[in-house]
């Protein structure tokens, strides 16, 4: 753990506020006519993946915490953990279903992962921002129910549902943006 001041922030950078960990995900200085100038930043609890807004006095001394980015696969389902292997190290270890969050839905075997670790702790579980599925099942879609953008509900190889557009058939793969649970694109 080290101090950083205000002008260190940087996206991604971890800290310790209030007693827990947050990943800074976004920054700004404000520096207001004749008061003070002050940082608006929102944080991403690493725990519980609450996003607040929180603002810092300009030069005010913060604890950052130092992590490093290992990449990990996930193996496979054991009860309610999800085991994963180091790809360097191959040690093989079991996450809590709570700590995956809303990207479990996403997840399926064999996917890299990044995982932040602080020493020998493993804090957050982060997936790559887009991930490449196959439609499992798609209500066909139906021409002429296009006056505004139509999506319909498709199940993917995960089993998570997500809204996609009309074109979009059974067995096609499609790109998800992991952090919103959105369709992106089709995949040739």
């Amino acid at each position: 753990m080290g101090n950083a001041t205000t002008a260190d922030f940087r996206n991604g950078m971890v800290i310790r506020f209030n007693n827990e960990l947050y990943t800074i995900t976004e920054f700004h200085h404000v520096s207001p006519g004749n008061w003070r100038a002050f940082v608006r930043t929102r944080l991403k609890n690493l725990k519980n993946g609450r996003v607040i807004e929180q603002r810092f006095r300009a030069g005010e001394e913060i604890d950052e915490v130092r992590v490093e980015h290992q990449n990990w696969q996930f193996l496979y389902v054991d009860g309610s953990d999800y085991i994963f292997m180091n790809t360097e190290s191959y040690d093989q270890q079991p996450i809590p279903k709570d700590m995956l969050g809303d990207a479990i839905k996403f997840l399926k075997e064999q996917d890299e992962v990044e995982m932040l670790v602080d020493g020998e702790k493993i804090i957050a579980v982060e997936l790559p921002n887009f991930l490449a599925l196959v439609v499992e099942s798609a209500e066909p879609g139906v021409r002429g129910d296009t006056a505004n953008n139509v999506t319909k509900p498709a199940t993917l190889e995960t089993g998570a549902v997500v809204n996609v557009p009309l074109f979009v058939n059974p067995g096609d793969r499609i790109r998800i943006d992991t952090r919103t649970g959105q369709y992106v694109e089709r995949v040739k």
